[in-house]
């Protein structure tokens, strides 16, 4: 798999947790880390100990975009792409309880 994918799963994850946030009027840092938007998010949400997998794409963030990083392995982007899939759907759902109209 490209290294895309995993790019593109962490920022994913991170565009919806910053979502959440925003419509929380919730503060939060210009940051690319997940651990961070997560612990953020726990004052306002529930769900956040069920995401706690998602962690592991901060270290997409930056790393794999670059020339000379550490090649990423399937497994490990296949794990990207289905944390950031369960991050989008919990958050979806959440935006969607708050009254956010949303497909």
């Amino acid at each position: 798999m490209p290294l895309d994918f995993q790019v593109h799963a962490q920022q994913c994850a991170e565009k919806y947790l910053k979502a959440f946030l925003a419509l929380k009027k919730v503060d939060f840092p210009f940051t690319h880390n997940i651990s961070l938007l997560l612990e953020i998010s726990s004052d306002h949400a529930a769900w956040v100990k069920d995401l706690r997998e998602a962690e592991i794409l901060t270290d997409y963030a930056v790393t794999t975009r670059y020339p000379g990083a550490e090649k990423v392995m399937k497994k490990d982007a296949e794990f990207a792409v289905k944390a950031a899939v369960k991050v989008r759907n919990v958050v979806k759902k959440a935006l969607k309880q708050e009254g956010l109209k949303l497909p």
